[in-house]
């Protein structure tokens, strides 16, 4: 009989994803701390008033798709058939990309082109049906609507730019399509600064009420000025790709008959993965809708609304004016580990997934399975943790600028606070569903997150109307129903393979779970010293963020190191390990 017991040696690290997501996460980090600019200068010009709330709701609209479309249903379907497909004509191709496999990936293209196209066409028609139908809507939701119309474009743009990207990642090119998404932060940046400059933009919270008036006029033309070149940055990040497509081989053409039986398939896969695989996004964007339906709003003339009316019921608005504001800030801060670590990792494996599942023996499978999920929980223990701890100076930092006020970044900070608590589960999901997309399994993923979405709502709905909870209620619905839906998800998963051999890798992460919490309490224990920085200040804060983070990052890595638990080095490049020995 085999020796069942738990076994602490460390796998063989699977260099090839592991090389790919460290590439990933350096360019993602990149992106994102331009993208902690970009969202430190909104908060700046815009504050957190109805024109940002409604601009980033209409910003959620496109980047939905993105996920549905882009980076979802279709590139989740269409990874695993072009990998079969490339795979099967390996010996006989005479090009970078066998014939079939191309004329796959082009007809896909087309597809997807004309459902997106089909979509933006409607929705405009939607979108100026209800703003001409509608002409005393609150003041915001008509913006909001108005910022849509304007943005929706830059559906087909960014799904394109996505599922382009996809096809890089089966080449294992995965650097320009990371690269991709600094050129909107960078020209979201430079327009910012300096429409706000040209219209003369200064928001202060003490304004009167006239200026106010003055300034929000401004910001809406500025809003619509960013709206357009949101589209101009739409455009280039598809032109950044043609270079390397064609250095693979893929050309963009019109293919007459793309209705082939592998589109089929792959179309046919796509559609439970439409809801399934964009889960995270749905979750955020309809927290986002809500957050702006429930929150006091103003009309025309500028007057808050703190009441709606449903059913001729009249009902009190349970959160404050620029409550999506506030929430967007707070998604965006727990969401930068998630992007630079855990979305690297998951798109760095699933190619790999998808080559493995194909082998009769589902050993591979499993040791590459195990490996994303240690590395992703290494990391995502760590920020669920250290994004609790640092969560008051780095909102300050970045967000008590123009007409904010501590009474936001109170708000801002607790919202932080509960979506921080399943950074870890966002994070293994990202894995996890795409061990299923591997397997070619799209039903169970639909299943799981529509009982995602239902949670949620049961659970945020509810605590919304607490006082002392309010828009973080949002917070706390997204972080139960993700954890929830990720343990169930793994348990399938586990009994579907005939057992994960998670035993293999269990000490491993229970020591890094422990390793966090005793961060947890050091960061706490330095905040309570008397040496520890309490002034005001944006240089405090700054100091305050790297005191915490330099103290978190020594006490995990070397709790770990300790423990045996060597995930860093997996990490490293190879010439710092040769130093490092």
């Amino acid at each position: 009989m085999p020796d069942q017991s738990p076994d602490t040696t460390p796998e063989k690290p699977q260099k090839t994803f592991v090389a790919h997501a460290r590439i990933i996460s350096l360019l993602t980090l990149f992106s994102r701390i331009l993208g902690m600019a970009r969202e430190r200068v909104s908060a700046q010009y815009f504050g957190a008033g109805i024109v940002s709330s409604a601009f980033i709701v209409a910003f959620s609209i496109p980047n939905m798709f993105r996920k549905l479309f882009g980076e979802g249903a279709l590139s989740a379907a269409f990874i695993p058939l072009y990998t079969k497909a490339l795979k099967e004509e390996k010996e006989n191709a005479s090009s970078p990309v066998a014939a079939s496999a191309n004329e796959f990936a082009a007809a896909s293209v087309n597809l997807l082109t004309l459902i997106l196209l089909t979509i933006t066409i409607i929705g405009e028609i939607v979108l100026w049906l209800i703003c001409f139908l509608n002409p005393n809507m609150r003041g915001d939701w008509l913006l909001t609507l108005k910022f849509t119309a304007v943005m929706l474009p830059y559906v087909m743009l960014i799904c394109g730019t996505a599922f382009l990207s996809s096809i890089l990642q089966v080449h294992h090119r995965f650097a320009i399509p990371a690269f991709a998404p600094v050129i909107l932060n960078v020209i979201h940046i430079v327009v910012i600064i300096a429409g706000a400059k040209f219209l003369h933009i200064q928001i202060r919270s003490d304004s009167a009420a006239s200026t106010i008036a003055a300034t929000t006029a401004s910001q809406t033309r500025l809003a619509y000025i960013l709206s357009a070149f949101v589209l101009v940055a739409g455009v280039l990040q598809v032109m950044i790709l043609i270079p390397s497509l064609r250095a693979v081989g893929f050309k963009l053409k019109w293919v007459k008959n793309f209705w082939t039986p592998s589109v089929k398939q792959m179309l046919l896969m796509s559609l439970p993965v439409a809801l399934s695989a964009s889960v995270l996004q749905i979750s955020v964007l309809m927290d986002k809708g809500i957050s702006l339906l429930l929150a006091k709003g103003v009309d025309k003339a500028g007057n808050v609304i703190s009441v709606f009316h449903l059913f001729g019921t009249e009902i009190r608005c349970p959160m404050e004016l620029g409550a999506a504001a506030r929430l967007n800030w707070a998604q965006f801060l727990y969401q930068f580990p998630l992007g630079v670590f855990a979305i690297a990792i998951a798109t760095a494996i699933f190619p790999k997934l998808s080559d493995k599942a194909l082998d009769a023996d589902q050993n591979e499978f499993k040791s590459v399975l195990r490996m994303g999920i240690e590395a992703t929980l290494f990391e995502g223990f760590a920020a669920s943790v250290g994004l609790i701890v640092v969560r008051y100076p780095i909102a300050k930092l970045l967000f008590l600028t123009g007409g904010m006020t501590m009474a936001d970044i109170d708000l801002i900070a607790r919202s932080v606070l509960y979506y921080s608590t399943a950074i870890w589960a966002f994070s293994l999901l990202q894995v996890v569903n795409r061990a299923f997309f591997a397997l070619h399994d799209t039903r169970t993923p639909l299943i799981l997150s529509v009982v995602n979405i239902a949670i949620n709502l049961i659970v945020e709905l509810p605590l919304v109307w607490v006082k002392a909870i309010g828009e973080s209620g949002m917070a706390i619905g997204t972080a139960v129903s993700f954890a929830v839906q990720t343990v169930i998800m793994l348990w399938i998963l586990d009994r579907r393979l005939n057992g994960l051999e998670l035993y293999r890798c269990r000490s491993r992460i229970i020591g890094m779970f422990i390793a966090a919490l005793i961060m947890g309490g050091a960061c706490w224990a330095v905040q309570k010293t008397q040496w520890y920085p309490q002034r005001e200040t944006k240089w405090c804060w700054t100091v305050q963020l790297i005191i915490l983070m330099s103290v978190g990052a020594l006490v995990y890595l070397r709790i770990c190191q300790w423990i045996g638990v060597d995930m860093l080095d997996q990490f490293l490049p190879r010439k710092w390990k040769r130093k490092k020995s």
